[in-house]
């Protein structure tokens, strides 16, 4: 029997495991260890799934000024499609709209008809693009947002 899937908040704790699970999604934003350990002290937060104590998907956000920016969301391609990403979407999008933000908004790239497919089902619209965003390999960012009504 698979084990529920838990969420939470992130923990500087969870740098490296967020990092591990970073490295099986490549279509996501990689940080590394080093960059999830600037967590908290720039204001990012996080929301964690858990399946059986070990950290299945992760989404990553900040909140700055009126808006909510989305940095980073990955889910383990081995336990996709069982709508752990739109839980981890919801909950961020719960938390700003608490916050009094006007909307949200990220990057994706132009090729990650997933993630393009996936942010659109949940309201998001391509606002604009930013030429040249991506390196490795070079690509344009197309740039999605969300007003909350």
């Amino acid at each position: 029997m698979e084990s529920r899937v838990e969420f939470r908040a992130l923990k500087k704790s969870d740098t490296g495991a967020i990092a591990a699970l970073e490295a099986l999604c490549p279509e996501a934003a990689q940080w590394g260890t080093g960059g999830y350990e600037q967590l908290k002290s720039d204001g990012i937060q996080g929301i964690v799934a858990e399946r059986g104590g070990k950290i299945v998907g992760f989404i990553v956000a900040l909140i700055a000024a009126d808006e909510l920016e989305i940095l980073n969301l990955a889910v383990n391609p081995m336990v996709r499609r069982k709508g752990i990403a739109t839980h981890l979407l919801a909950e961020a999008l719960h938390e700003a709209r608490n916050r009094a933000t006007r909307g949200a908004f990220l990057e994706v790239r132009e090729s990650n008809r997933a993630a393009r497919a996936f942010y659109q089902s949940q309201g998001f619209r391509e606002t604009g693009r930013r030429k040249g965003y991506y390196s490795q390999p070079c690509e344009d960012a197309l740039l999605l947002s969300l007003t909350f009504a």
